[in-house]
């Protein structure tokens, strides 16, 4: 019988901060694993179990899915469960539409890349693998078919080596490839990565070089889509790299609440344009008003530069570069301490606008920041398009959430099994991927089941670096108050939540929820 003093917060907390001596950290952490006296793992997910898998956002939550649930699995040897009800918090992909969804998603009807399509026109969709899902998926409105005339350019991000050691990333690669296609679509979108995959890592040094060489390739693909008699412009998705120190003095590797840029380049012209201030979703009304191309009803935001006449079947190029905001001009600003020569040039050559890019402007909650998801979405779509976020915070505030029928359905067929409850939950409280909240109000909907078992998932992106151990205890405090949940695992997200096809780092995740491998701790 398990001693109800502890429900293992105390001791993973222990473990994880044996693991930070080991020089591991919250984001990439190796499996530790929970073991009884005997030293044989407990908490197992195991043959007609439950798993309700509590993070919300999409991109990340693919790899593991895919390996829980997919009969004919073959990306990487895994024990395969069988007769596993596997439950997910949102649509990860369309190919898991047959799970149980708890929240299914609200589709963009119309965005912008299927009224350029139905126009009979052609474009690109281009960026590195880690941020392809954005200008494809999202940008899509949820969409993950190409369009008719829709070309998408996936070029692989860096993999074997932690980012901050390459700054550059793939980005070259993806302005090469860009290049090289320019004159024949009619509307290309390509995202520069850097900013926010630079921008989540502590090393300050990285986030420089990845300000300096955004500007490089910039200018690059700039003055080719200039040659190619493009209209360009310029924006970002959210704000991160601008911001290296938190008022704490702590590296900042979370996104933040800041303005973004928005630039218009139009070659035929010899005075610039001046576009008025706005969000992101009057983007796409300003993309189809210099392609002389009809807005829909379905987008009710507007151009940012009214007034402006463009003459007609103007190609458009539109460059997002993540994580890019508008911070201040002091020393803890990367992009200001950057050798950035040609951004310093656009900014005094031509008018820029200062777009919202966080919060309710994006379908976030109040004051949130923005993330690269609801960015994308609200880039393509031409609307405010409400995030997962705020459709979960909403049930969890009016109690709906544990109203949910899909949670109520997977409790009952666990218990009437007689098997077990597994939650794979986010160890924060406000990230863009999930909230421990979400766990705690599933225990208290669980709590008369046998066995409820969590299995965390540590961040250090949205929460600061080094903080899993406090979360933990206070984690604890609350199962304890509940009566309900043990946790038995727990695993970084740079491990087990991935989005660049890295399975075998994965399975590393897979296999300590499944098998019980990974550094043991056990309970006293």
């Amino acid at each position: 019988m398990m001693k109800q003093q502890s429900r293992g917060g105390v001791e993973l907390a222990q473990a994880v901060r044996a693991a930070y001596s080991r020089g591991e950290s919250d984001y990439n952490m190796e499996p530790l694993v929970r073991v009884d006296e005997t030293g044989s793992p407990i908490g197992r997910i195991q043959d007609g179990d439950t798993v309700i898998f509590g993070c919300r956002r999409g991109e990340r939550e693919i790899e593991l899915t895919e390996m829980f649930t997919e009969p004919d699995f073959d990306k990487a040897g895994r024990t395969r469960l069988n007769d596993l009800r596997f439950v997910i918090l949102t649509l990860y992909h369309d190919k898991f539409k047959d799970l149980p969804i708890a929240f299914a998603p609200e589709q963009v009807h119309r965005p912008l890349a299927q009224i350029i399509s139905e126009a009979g026109l052609t474009q690109i969709h281009a960026a590195e693998s880690e941020k392809f899902a954005h200008v494809t998926f999202f940008f899509n409105g949820g969409n993950r078919t190409p369009y008719p005339g829709e070309e998408d350019i996936m070029i692989p991000s860096p993999k074997g080596v932690p980012f901050e050691e390459v700054p550059e990333l793939s980005l070259a690669e993806v302005v090469d490839e860009v290049n090289r296609k320019l004159g024949e679509p009619d509307f290309v979108v390509v995202n520069f990565a850097n900013g926010d995959v630079i921008g989540h890592t502590s090393c300050n040094t990285a986030k420089i070089a990845a300000a300096s060489h955004m500007s490089r390739q910039l200018e690059r693909l700039v003055n080719a889509a200039k040659a190619q008699d493009y209209v360009v412009m310029i924006t970002a998705d959210h704000g991160n790299l601008e911001s290296m120190i938190t008022p704490t003095g702590k590296p900042d590797v979370a996104h933040t609440t800041n303005l973004v840029p928005f630039l218009v380049i139009d070659p035929r012209r010899t005075e610039p344009i001046s576009p008025r201030n706005g969000s992101l979703c009057d983007v796409a009304p300003t993309v189809l008003h210099a392609m002389g191309i009809p807005q829909p009803p379905e987008m009710d935001a507007s151009t940012l530069v009214p007034g402006v006449r463009f003459d007609d079947g103007r190609k458009v190029l539109l460059i997002i570069l993540d994580g890019w905001g508008l911070g201040e001009k002091d020393e803890g600003n990367p992009i200001y301490l950057a050798d950035t020569p040609y951004w310093d040039f656009l900014l005094e050559t031509y008018p820029c606008a200062k777009l919202h890019a966080s919060g309710s402007f994006v379908g976030l909650g109040q004051d949130k920041a923005g993330n690269s998801e609801a960015g994308h979405l609200n880039l393509g779509a031409g609307r405010i398009v409400p995030q997962d976020d705020i459709r979960l915070d909403k049930a969890m505030a009016d109690g709906s959430f544990e109203q949910n029928p899909v949670f109520l359905e997977a409790i009952r067929h666990t218990r009437n099994h007689g098997k077990a409850l597994h939650i794979l939950s986010y160890l924060t409280d406000k990230s863009s991927h999930g909230s421990i909240d979400y766990a705690k109000a599933l225990c208290r909907m669980a709590k008369e089941l046998p066995e409820v078992n969590l299995h965390i998932i540590f961040d250090g992106r949205s929460t600061e670096p080094g903080s899993a151990p406090q979360l933990l205890m206070e984690l604890e405090k609350e199962l304890d108050h509940i009566g309900a949940g043990r946790i038995v695992d727990g695993v970084g997200r740079g491990i087990v939540l991935d989005r660049d096809q890295n399975y075998t780092k994965v399975k590393r995740g897979y296999d300590a929820m499944v098998l019980g491998r990974g550094t043991v701790y056990r309970i006293e």
